[in-house]
C-alpha cells in the first residue's frame, strides 16, 4: 500500500486540530483503549482475556475518548507534536458523578459537555496515538466555557500533584475527614459552611517533618457563595476544633476562615490543599 504524500496529509491534519483543546472528546464509532499486560500475572479482565491468547496487549472497548493534552501542543504542527495523550470516557452512576464533580474521585474528571450521557473521564487510563487518528474524529466539547476548561485542568494537575501527607496526619485527621464527609451535604450548619467553600487548605509549621507541629487550617470562602453566614462558622469550627486536640507530633491546631483576597500568596504556596480523597481511600 503506497503511503501517502507527508506534507498533504499532515497540512490537513494540523487544519483540522487548530480548533481542537484539551477536554474535547470524540463518542460516535467504535473506540478501544489498549494496555500492556504481563501474560503471567494479568489485573484486568481486559488483562486476564488478552493472557488467555497470550497476548501482551490487551484491548477493551470503551464508550469513548477525551484529549488530556494541553492545548498549545494540540494545534502545534503534527510534525513537531506528532503525538496526543487521551484518556476513555466510562459510564457512571448518578451518586458517583456527583462525587466527581465535587473532586472527590481523583481518579476520574468531570467533563460538563457530557455529563448528560453519564460519562466521565477515566485519569489513570492513558494512551498515546498520533494526531491523524484524532484529526478523523468527530469533536464533541467536553468543556463549554473558560471556567469549566480551568476546573479540568486543575482536575488533571490534581491527579499527577496531590501532596502525599504523612500517615500521621491522616491518623489524626480522620475524625475530622469523616465529620465532614458525612455532613458536606447536610441541612445544618456545617453543611451549610462547607458548601460554602472554594478550598481547605492546612500548613505544618515548621514543616511535616518536625518532631513538634503546629498546624493552621484555612477555609477558603467560594467568593460565588452567598451562603456565609457567621453563625453557621462558630458553631462549626467549634465542633472541628473538639476532633483535632493536641496529639503525638501535632501540638496545635488553628482553624481560620478567610477569603481568597485576604490569604497572602505566601501562605497559599506553604500550604497544601485538604481535599477529602488525600486522606481516604475511599474515595479511589
Amino acid at each position: 500500500m503506497p503511503i501517502p504524500d507527508r506534507s498533504a496529509c499532515t497540512d490537513g491534519v494540523d487544519a483540522v486540530l487548530a480548533s481542537w483543546c484539551q477536554g474535547d472528546c470524540v463518542l460516535d464509532g467504535d473506540h478501544w483503549f489498549a494496555h500492556r499486560v504481563d501474560v503471567a500475572c494479568p489485573l484486568t479482565a481486559a488483562g486476564h482475556a488478552a493472557a488467555a491468547q497470550r497476548k501482551s496487549i490487551a484491548e477493551e472497548k470503551v464508550a469513548g475518548f477525551v484529549v488530556i493534552t494541553q492545548t498549545c501542543d494540540i494545534v502545534r504542527a503534527c510534525n513537531d507534536r506528532p503525538y496526543l495523550e487521551v484518556c476513555p470516557l466510562v459510564a457512571v452512576d448518578e451518586q458517583c458523578m456527583k462525587q466527581v464533580q465535587r473532586g472527590r474521585h481523583p481518579k476520574y474528571a468531570c467533563l460538563p459537555g457530557l455529563a448528560k450521557h453519564g460519562l466521565v473521564a477515566h485519569l489513570d487510563r492513558v494512551m498515546t496515538v498520533e494526531k491523524p487518528i484524532v484529526a478523523r474524529w468527530t469533536r464533541v466539547p467536553g468543556c463549554e466555557t473558560d471556567q469549566e476548561a480551568r476546573c479540568f485542568a486543575k482536575a488533571l494537575v490534581r491527579k499527577h500533584a496531590r501532596f502525599a501527607f504523612p500517615d500521621d496526619f491522616t491518623l489524626f485527621a480522620k475524625k475530622l475527614r469523616d465529620r465532614w464527609i458525612g455532613k458536606h451535604d447536610k441541612t445544618t450548619a456545617e453543611g451549610r459552611a462547607l458548601r460554602a467553600l472554594q478550598e481547605i487548605r492546612v500548613r505544618a509549621e515548621p514543616s511535616w517533618n518536625a518532631e513538634q507541629i503546629d498546624l493552621v487550617v484555612w477555609f477558603i470562602q467560594d467568593s460565588s457563595n452567598s451562603v456565609f453566614d457567621d453563625k453557621d462558622w462558630t458553631e462549626a469550627m467549634q465542633t472541628w476544633r473538639m476532633l483535632v486536640p493536641p496529639s503525638g507530633r501535632f501540638r496545635s491546631v488553628r482553624l481560620q476562615r478567610v477569603a481568597l483576597e485576604n490569604i497572602s500568596a505566601k501562605d497559599f504556596l506553604d500550604s497544601d490543599p485538604f481535599d477529602l480523597d488525600h486522606l481516604s481511600t475511599a474515595f479511589d
